[in-house]
């Protein structure tokens, strides 16, 4: 079993942590987020920054302590340093650009695809073929990347459409003579 929730998740003097009972309240250069921690784990505020320990040792407490432990640890690193995934586009006229809060894809399709950017994310271009995705919540940037993705997946044949950063894509060997 992992002991992940052993780790003390250490908090940098950049971002600022307000504790309300149960609740904690994350303040950084990126924005501010909150986390309501379960009832069965016990959170001690240390010099570097908090510790989680565990109520009792159930399997079901001590699954909490791991998965809490992590989500504290990427509310602090994302409103701190924020979450970046980057993409590129494969294929002949594939192309992106953002304008305003929009962001327009050319995937092969007849009609342009348009994607509403929420708030809080920076989605950038810096060439036609490549997106950016950044914001401070990592849930919300991996989601906004999976429904983009999902416009265009990767074909396994030429490899054309929406491929993440350090993704591998299998490639299929073509129809035989």
């Amino acid at each position: 079993m992992s002991r992940v929730g052993k780790n003390e998740v250490v908090v940098p003097a950049s971002v600022s942590l307000t504790q309300n009972g149960k609740e904690l309240m994350l303040k950084g250069k990126f924005g501010a987020q909150s986390y309501k921690v379960p009832e069965c784990i016990i959170i001690e505020k240390t010099t570097a920054g908090l510790k989680f320990t565990p109520v009792d040792e159930t399997l079901s407490v001590r699954t909490l302590w791991g998965t809490t432990q992590r989500n504290v640890a990427n509310i602090v690193k994302g409103v701190d340093q924020g979450f970046t995934i980057n993409m590129e586009l494969n294929g002949v006229g594939y192309r992106a650009a953002v304008a305003g809060d929009k962001l327009t894809m050319q995937l092969g399709y007849s009609h342009d695809i348009v994607y509403e950017i929420p708030q809080g994310i920076v989605i950038k271009c810096e060439k036609p073929t490549t997106i950016a995705i950044t914001g401070p919540c990592k849930q919300q940037v991996g989601q906004i990347a999976a429904v983009l993705r999902s416009y265009r997946k990767p074909e396994p044949y030429k490899g054309k459409g929406i491929i993440r950063e350090k993704e591998f894509v299998i490639r299929k060997e073509g129809k035989k003579k």
